[in-house]
């Protein structure tokens, strides 16, 4: 009854194929929480595949519809030693992002698990089946060493993330005493480099709106009406200009955050933020004060997702009648997200675009969050990952992309920690999603240490 018998026995599932035989059971759901086709398929995952093994472990479980019409359902389990004792919460969503089945490279699929390497492709393997099945695998591996684990854990999963959380605020409101812990502790995104744990503690949020010019009713003929009819595309592209310079940098004073304070550059020094597999940071983009890690991590950014004018895949002769941009803003802490889109309104009518629409999306995104890297949960599971992998953690404030957790800091009132288990170049909501052997067995290594010593506290 050891740390090390615990660490052995995630070693054993890993290294006798149970751990990809599972993975491959659970990449077979075809779990697309944006295909309204596949509803089924999203509680056929919770009742067939997550259910009979949480109650395996020893958990309570019930699954639950979304209070949204539009969301998916959700799973919440518990298994309590001692009320006496810690309550860690954990998390993870088994919907994926949209197959894209097409688009993978021949020879893979979205929903067969395939090995080539150290590579283990298909839908969700990044993202983020194999992130909840690997922190369940570690808790079942402490379990097996120890007998129990010395503390209480609930679990919830969700079926809705890739569409934005639908009803996961209004479910934890109306669930808050069955979710009630001392930490969240539960795993997404990337880690910064395959080989080294990654701790971060909160998010980027996001929003996402589009822009759009409307002059008039129809085309009409270049030649005869050029130079006479204002051109919706050109208009708008200045307007789009005017929201930040040549490389990039944010000119609208309400998105430029003021919490980039000498605390948060330290723990951001030194972070990298390639690791060889993705494309080169362009070096002359963004803000020109910052580095490349503040920009990603300490700072907001601005994106134009698509622009539309006429008909690009058949153009005509022709001044178009409207033209519309997709737009996304990824903000940190520090920004009022209540004055985004107003502090847009105000700056676009100050350089002259009145006429320019902002139309917000109605799926919703997550709030900014971040904790204190100092923070005695995050002290300790430094401490933790350290022991085991003999590496020291990156350590992130916040992560550059978004996910739910405003609902666990906010709703909850909990100090969170993610610990990541896939890697940046994972092709992650893109064809031929994939995970690497060897993190994952880093990964459940790591995952039961840090169950053990939590039952040690």
């Amino acid at each position: 009854m050891t740390r090390d018998t615990a660490l052995a026995a995630s070693e054993q599932y890993f290294d006798s194929g149970d751990f990809q035989s599972d993975l491959a059971a659970l990449v077979e759901y075809q779990t697309e929480s944006q295909n309204p086709d596949q509803r089924p398929e999203l509680y056929r995952y919770l009742e067939q595949a997550m259910l009979p093994r949480l109650e395996a472990a020893g958990f309570s479980c019930s699954i639950h519809d979304n209070p949204d019409p539009n969301g998916g359902p959700l799973l919440i389990g518990e298994r309590i030693e001692d009320p006496a004792l810690r309550t860690v919460l954990t998390y993870g969503h088994g919907d994926v992002i949209r197959a894209q089945t097409e688009q993978w490279r021949d020879g893979l699929h979205p929903f067969r698990l395939i090995e080539e390497g150290d590579r283990l492709y298909g839908r969700g393997t990044a993202d983020n089946k194999v992130q909840h099945l690997i922190n369940i695998a570690a808790l079942e591996a402490v379990i097996a060493a120890r007998g129990k684990l010395g503390f209480n854990v609930r679990i919830v999963l969700e079926m809705s993330e890739e569409t934005g959380s639908a009803g996961l605020p209004e479910f934890f409101r109306a669930h808050k005493d069955e979710l009630a812990a001392d930490v969240l502790i539960a795993s997404d995104g990337p880690r910064l480099q395959p080989d080294r744990p990654t701790l971060f503690m909160g998010s980027r949020g996001g929003i996402s709106f589009d822009l759009e010019l409307e002059l008039r009713d129809g085309a009409h003929h270049s030649g005869n009406w050029g130079g006479l009819l204002a051109d919706p595309a050109m208009i708008l592209s200045h307007a789009l200009a005017s929201i930040c310079d040549r490389r990039g940098q944010i000119q609208i004073p309400e998105w430029r955050p003021d919490s980039l304070t000498p605390a948060i550059r330290e723990a951001l020094k030194d972070l990298p933020v390639e690791d060889g597999d993705g494309p080169a940071v362009d070096t002359d983009w963004g803000e020109e004060s910052l580095t490349p890690a503040e920009c990603v991590y300490g700072w907001n950014s601005f994106a134009i997702l698509a622009m539309t004018s006429g008909v690009p895949e058949a153009p005509v002769n022709a001044i178009s009648a409207k033209a519309r941009a997709t737009c996304q803003l990824r903000y940190v802490v520090g920004t009022d997200p209540d004055d985004i889109l107003p502090a847009l309104r105000r700056h676009l009518d100050r350089h002259g675009f009145k006429a320019v629409q902002i139309r917000p999306h109605d799926r919703g995104f997550f709030r900014a969050t971040r904790l204190d890297p100092d923070h005695e949960w995050v002290r300790f599971a430094i401490a933790s990952l350290e022991r085991t992998s003999g590496k020291s953690p990156h350590v992130l404030p916040n992560l550059a992309g978004s996910l739910p957790n405003d609902s666990f800091t906010d709703i909850l009132g909990l100090p969170t920690i993610w610990v990541p288990h896939s890697y940046r170049g994972c092709s992650q909501h893109a064809p031929d999603e994939h995970v690497l052997k060897p993190l994952c067995r880093d990964a459940l290594r790591g995952m039961a240490g840090l169950w053990w010593d939590i039952g040690e506290m």
